[in-house]
């Protein structure tokens, strides 16, 4: 699959206090965000927004009532912004979604068709939320995976251990940032 993206999801302020552990997770995931831009690799950040009052959520759905409840996720609170150490650039694209898949409420699909992108990077905030939810959908729409599993992460490292190291792997590549960028350093100097 010719035509990439990395996405970049849920790394924002308010889900990064809640998540990074200190294990340098920000500056992990930088590196693969320039390499990706190095590479000539777009750089699509995924953010999740809701409304103000919250139209969008029911009370059916626990993760979203909760999220309300604790002050998350209202757009244009400080705490949704893109986390400062990986903000994006002038030509970066930001989506922005309503649920825990990249693709659910938004116009990631559009995106990804208008630049005949049909391989996905992941990379983001929690394992066990965006980026499962996330690589369940592509699947369902045929396009190609690589999971970044040092540029994702979860509160809970047990659940991330388990879904990189056995669910993951079944439809997708599993690889660290070192890897895969060296992967497209190889990549780019063989099309020299």
């Amino acid at each position: 699959m010719a035509n990439s993206a990395l996405l970049v999801m849920d790394v924002q302020r308010d889900i990064v206090d809640i998540a990074d552990d200190g294990s340098g997770y920000l500056p992990r995931l930088r590196k693969a965000i320039d390499g990706a831009r190095a590479a000539g690799i777009p750089v699509i950040y995924v953010v999740i927004g809701l409304r103000p009052g919250h139209p969008e959520v029911s009370t059916r759905n626990r993760v979203l009532t909760n999220a309300v409840q604790a002050g998350l996720f209202t757009e244009g609170d400080p705490g949704t912004e893109i986390h400062h150490d990986v903000a994006p650039q002038q030509d970066d694209i930001v989506v922005t979604k309503r649920r825990g898949s990249a693709f659910s409420g938004s116009d990631l699909d559009l995106v990804l068709r208008a630049r005949d992108i049909d391989s996905l990077v992941l990379a983001g905030i929690a394992t066990s939320g965006v980026v499962l939810s996330t690589l369940c959908r592509a699947i369902d729409l045929d396009i190609g995976l690589t999971v970044l599993v040092d540029a994702c992460l979860d509160t809970d490292p047990e659940v991330h251990r388990v879904l990189t190291e056995k669910l993951f792997p079944q439809w997708a590549d599993v690889v660290s940032v070192e890897d895969w960028l060296n992967a497209i350093s190889r990549s780019s100097a063989a099309k020299l």
